[in-house]
């Protein structure tokens, strides 16, 4: 897949991490349920669909936080995948529901190969710069 780079690399420093956290289940029991952690699902969920993306439409971010059409791709199933636990469990829902719903499964598979990608994407992106720097 081409690689679109990034206009906005300080966005992409929020994305990636927002999604590695929705791909892990240990870090969400023990930093989103803490009250004390200034991490929760809220604060994902506004990175992912406010602040740095879109996960409802995430194509317009190319180029701006997403690298590639495939993190596209699978941005966009995260969104609707979350929606839907979001629909089953209600919006004002705490975290623990989210969790503990049986479809937040699916939520962690998909966020996991999101983040695969995009980490694979961005060490490729910073082998390629080395490559450059390396010439020069």
């Amino acid at each position: 897949m081409s690689d679109h780079g990034i206009e906005f690399p300080a966005f992409r420093l929020h994305v990636v991490p927002a999604v590695l956290a929705l791909a892990s289940p240990s870090w969400q029991r023990d930093v989103w349920l803490q009250p004390e952690e200034f991490e929760d699902l809220d604060y994902v969920v506004n990175v992912l669909f406010d602040d740095f993306c879109n996960a409802d439409d995430p194509g317009p971010w190319l180029g701006k936080s997403l690298r590639t059409e495939e993190e596209v791709t699978l941005m966009r199933e995260l969104g609707t995948v979350y929606s839907a636990v979001q629909e089953s469990v209600g919006r004002r829902a705490p975290d623990e529901a989210y969790l503990d719903a049986a479809e937040w499964d699916i939520v962690i598979t998909i966020a996991a190969r999101l983040a695969q990608v995009m980490v694979t994407n961005d060490l490729q992106a910073a082998a390629v710069l080395h490559e450059q720097r390396q010439r020069s």
